[in-house]
């Protein structure tokens, strides 16, 4: 799709500068822009593109990877006022009935149950191995109300396997049915001014709501689902909003904060989460990673350790109890940028293991780099090499997250 969008450039212009195009040209960019009108497009899409944004296909949606300034820029205006994300491309639902929890429970680590009422947590799906299938932020509304949301790239194979599973719970005599929230738009205001400027558009008291706090509140006359969460690391919310009033609330928050939020895309938020520490699907996390080695065990829950219960128990169990053979780490590398695939190797040239996620960071003004090593290589201060384009450089482990995190806790 990225190849083929990316032909569709080059064919127009030179349909553009050639007058009468040749047949191989107009029939690529008659397939690029078919490629093209295949894309989803959220309810901001037009909002974006009159706002300046850049799009670019992921996930199977037209996404803004930034607008007018540069993805340096807008990194470290979030951390040092706001930015203001369309994350309506993930898949936001809700688990409803007497089996909610129960039945969650059997497919992902965190204990549920053991959650207040309007409050989340972090938990990944897990497979018959202990691999991972997606994360996601699961809130328990109530006891019979669950919402979770989960990755745009996941959304197909969680669904499917969310309702494969819900299938044969229910035939058991289980209570619970699913409703996918298609009608509602996702948005995530992140930084020091998220807050502020959001107490302008609701009655709540949102100094009273921290970190994985959820409420249905009105934001702005819409009804909203608030979370107190995000992906930079910073204090901030995500909102679901009815997709009629998103692109409402979106000018609402940007106004509000006298400019100073921007509208933040794809590359920035890379670069945020990866300051943060924090996985992304498919590079640090994939179907054969436990959440063990991925340093998660954390959100298996204390009863949870005890029962298992959940797909791939006797594995993760095992791993807790053992160690695992491999473990994410945090690095500091030398030389160009170390991205996904660039190897691991000890001093003699042994490999050791691999990058998942590298890049610049924009608020350390350095390189930072995560992926997976053998254990006894993962403690801070390991050295080991990182081959970038056929050439090793240093490379040192560190602790994560990169950027001390902000998330707005009970003093």
């Amino acid at each position: 799709m990225r190849g083929l969008l990316a032909c569709a450039k080059l064919a127009r212009r030179a349909a553009g500068s050639s007058g009468a195009a040749p047949a191989r040209v107009r029939h690529l960019a008659s397939a690029a822009e078919a490629a093209e009108a295949e894309l989803k497009k959220t309810a901001l899409y037009d909002f974006h593109v009159a706002n300046g944004g850049k799009m670019v296909p992921f996930a199977g949606w037209s996404m803004p990877i930034q607008y007018k300034d540069s993805i340096m820029e807008s990194t470290v205006n979030c951390r040092t006022n706001g930015g203001l994300f369309d994350v309506a491309h993930m898949c936001g639902l809700s688990l409803k009935g007497r089996g909610a929890i129960p039945f969650l429970e059997s497919l992902v680590i965190a204990d549920v149950a053991g959650l207040k009422d309007g409050t989340g947590t972090l938990t990944v799906f897990t497979n018959e191995k202990g691999g991972a299938i997606d994360d996601s932020i699961v809130t328990k509304v109530t006891d019979q109300h669950i919402y979770l949301v989960v990755n745009a790239g996941c959304r197909d194979k969680d669904l499917a396997h969310i309702e494969a599973h819900m299938e044969a719970f229910n035939k058991k005599g289980g209570d619970v049915k699913w409703h996918i929230h298609d009608e509602r738009s996702l948005l995530a205001l992140q930084g020091p001014l998220a807050a502020p400027t959001l107490q302008l558009l609701t009655k709540e008291y949102l100094s009273k709501m921290y970190f994985s706090d959820f409420k249905m509140i009105d934001i702005n006359g819409y009804a909203c689902f608030l979370t107190r969460t995000g992906y930079t690391g910073e204090d901030g919310f995500e909102i679901s909003v009815p997709s009629e009033n998103a692109v409402d609330l979106a000018k609402a928050i940007l106004e509000k904060s006298e400019d100073k939020v921007r509208l933040t895309g794809l590359g920035a938020r890379d670069s945020l989460r990866l300051e943060a520490g924090l996985c992304l699907y498919g590079n640090d996390m994939e179907q054969h990673i436990t959440p063990v080695e991925a340093g998660l065990s954390w959100a298996i829950g204390k009863r949870r350790r005890a029962e298992g219960g959940f797909l791939g128990a006797d594995v993760i169990l095992k791993q807790l109890q053992e160690g695992p053979k491999i473990r994410r780490v945090g690095m500091f590398t030398q030389g160009p940028p170390a991205r996904g695939h660039s190897e691991l190797v000890s001093s003699s040239g042994e490999k050791i293991g691999e990058v998942t996620s590298g890049g610049f960071s924009p608020c350390l003004k350095k390189n930072i780099a995560m992926g997976y090593v053998k254990s006894g290589l993962h403690k801070a201060g390991t050295e080991f090499k990182v081959v970038v384009r056929g050439k090793s450089y240093d490379a040192v482990v560190t602790k994560m997250p990169f950027v001390p995190t902000k998330y707005y806790k009970p003093s």
